[in-house]
């Protein structure tokens, strides 16, 4: 069965980084959704069984906050405002909204006031997540309070003879456990048909490529993951394998043996129209002198559109007759801010500015760029991918190259004295110490990108202890977007903390690097925890305590990657891979990154 188009949820991005995770909740509960933009003509908004609000990092009352169409709350539709959405709704119906006294990123405890609607199924408290810096501070009238926490008084409201309802939290994101039955409830509000499954998009995909394409052919870069495996076979089907031509590039950073696997999966599954080069000295010449993430990331960018064009003219392809493919997913381009209201947090190499001008110019296709991690993976099940593909730790294009944070000296730390002191106060009465590292990386917080030190904590080995205290010290503390643990040595003296090695990308520096990420790999695999991750970045870190570099083990549990908790391995486990990283030569010390995101991203950089 086909979804009735006519059934549809309008979802209205004003640059959340979760506008398209609502709509695809819309799509896993079986509704059709689409993403309008908020200024949406209200003769089209009226074709919608209801309406979504996004989040995004504007301020209501802000100059360049996003056009919107004021009519839509009285168009007799129900809507749903969540986070910027929630306070949106207030503000345009006479309520107020106001800059809280400090942001709230993290997981708050909901009390239930009111459970007959938007609610309903919840008990009477519930664990949300937030990731904002306003609030609604004045009910609009006619609205009640349908829930609070202890920092947010108006976290749910609603006008339940309206049917408009607001939401202070993300009940997109799995960090919400009853989130999805919250969207639930808000499509039975709206009486909207259940209709949509994910086998419907694969016909629609294939007609998007022909259409695109036309009489063209395409080059596809390959990565061996599974977007652009899928992407590959989606372009297969669609053209026939000999319209479609695949390339992998070894960028030498990649992880141990990660091209020769690569060829290896693809052929066995019968993908042969594709071959290997290897660019690493190019690679490595444009990134060995950067220091600044976003530098890297462009430039990385740039060598694999150059090597793109050297291997297309080296196969005399005519470029009148030959589009570039790319295994783009949508959290690439939201974090590159690549929707019209979006803060770029950081740029994807697949969305550096001359592959984006080629896109504008429509000579690029991406088969899955609006689609989620899960989702590609359903797909690729649909497809018939084995499963060891189906379910590989994803890898960042960048590879090691953006879990290898590179300075020339040490990154001052505002107001230092003051802040270790603070941060102590507050450490020190769960029973650790703390200080700040002289590096910075990079945070989405409320939607918007943060570059920031990370504060690193030493003491017990109690995970619930540390996930507590480091949504305290993120919430609390805006210079510190990442929160890292000292596994090994157990202590360290602060002024061994505030040691940095000079180091750029070196052939030394990423042998050493990959050497690390192998051996807590091997480990992984070796108690049967490989599945139990999402993904699991190995950065190498300038602090030096003893003259070399230092590891952060980052194991993750996310559904999709725009929300994310750190993985909490059992301490053996965490100890075995320690102890082996130590044993390198050049690495003095092992930490673990005790960051959700928000406000961490995935990777450091």
């Amino acid at each position: 069965m086909t979804a009735n188009t006519t059934e549809k949820i309008a979802v209205l991005d004003f640059g959340g980084q979760y506008a398209h995770l609502i709509a695809k909740r819309v799509r896993d509960l079986g509704a059709h959704s689409e993403i309008l933009l908020p200024d949406a003509a209200s003769a089209k908004l009226k074709t919608y069984k209801g309406i979504i609000l996004s989040g995004g990092p504007a301020f209501v009352f802000a100059a360049d906050a996003p056009p919107y169409n004021p009519d839509l709350f009285s168009l007799g539709i129900p809507v749903l405002g969540v986070c910027y959405g929630h306070q949106l709704m207030a503000y345009t119906n006479g309520g107020e909204a106001q800059k809280g006294e400090r942001r709230e990123d993290g997981f708050a405890q909901l009390q239930i006031k009111d459970s007959s609607s938007l609610l309903q199924g919840w008990n009477e408290t519930e664990t949300v997540w937030m990731s904002h810096g306003s609030e609604v501070n004045k009910l609009p009238p006619g609205f009640t309070i349908l829930a609070s926490t202890e920092n947010c008084p108006i976290a749910v409201m609603g006008d339940l003879s309206r049917k408009l309802y607001g939401i202070q939290f993300h009940a997109e994101v799995t960090h919400t456990p009853k989130g999805i039955q919250l969207y639930d409830n808000f499509l039975n509000i709206c009486g909207i048909a259940r209709t949509w499954k994910i086998s419907n998009l694969i016909p629609q995909i294939l007609e998007n490529i022909r259409t695109q394409v036309q009489d063209r052919n395409v080059f596809l870069l390959v990565s061996g993951g599974i977007d652009s495996t899928v992407a590959f076979m989606l372009l297969n089907q669609a053209l026939g394998k000999e319209r479609v031509y695949g390339l992998h590039v070894d960028t030498g950073f990649m992880r141990q043996d990660e091209s020769h696997k690569v060829q290896t999966a693809l052929r066995q599954i019968g993908m042969d129209n594709f071959h290997i080069v290897d660019a690493s000295i190019q690679f490595l010449q444009a990134v060995n002198r950067l220091i600044d993430p976003e530098q890297k990331r462009r430039a990385i960018g740039k060598v694999f559109l150059d090597v793109q064009t050297s291997e297309t003219s080296r196969m005399k392809l005519d470029p009148a007759k030959w589009m570039l493919g790319q295994g783009t997913l949508y959290p690439d381009t939201i974090e590159s801010g690549g929707t019209k209201h979006a803060d770029t947090i950081k740029t994807h190499h697949n969305r550096v500015p001359e592959i984006q001008a080629m896109i504008d110019q429509g000579l690029v296709v991406e088969p899955v760029a609006n689609l989620y991690k899960d989702e590609v993976r359903k797909i690729g099940e649909e497809l018939g991918l084995p499963e060891e593909l189906v379910w590989r730790h994803t890898f960042p294009g960048p590879g090691l190259a953006v879990q290898e944070i590179c300075a020339t000296a040490a990154e001052p730390v505002a107001d230092y004295d003051q802040l270790k002191q603070n941060l102590n106060k507050l450490t020190s009465a769960q029973g650790y110490s703390a200080d700040i590292l002289p590096i910075r990386s990079v945070g989405v917080q409320g939607d918007e990108r943060s570059y920031a030190h990370p504060a690193v904590v030493m003491g017990e080995q109690n995970w619930t202890k540390l996930a507590d205290l480091a949504t305290r010290i993120t919430n609390q503390f805006r210079a510190i977007n990442r929160v890292i643990f000292l596994v090994q040595p157990e202590q360290l003296a602060s002024s061994k903390l505030q040691q940095i090695k000079p180091t750029t990308i070196t052939r030394q520096s990423l042998n050493l690097h990959r050497q690390a990420d192998d051996v807590a790999n091997q480990i992984l695999l070796k108690h049967d925890l490989y599945r139990t991750l999402y993904e699991f970045p190995v950065v190498m870190i300038p602090i030096s305590p003893a003259g070399g570099q230092s590891i952060v083990l980052r194991p993750l549990y996310s559904e999709n990657v725009m929300t994310v908790e750190f993985a909490k391995l059992p301490w053996p486990v965490v100890q075995q891979m320690a102890t082996a990283i130590l044993a390198l030569p050049g690495i003095d010390a092992v930490f673990y990154d005790i960051t959700n995101k928000p406000p961490g991203t995935v990777q450091w950089e």
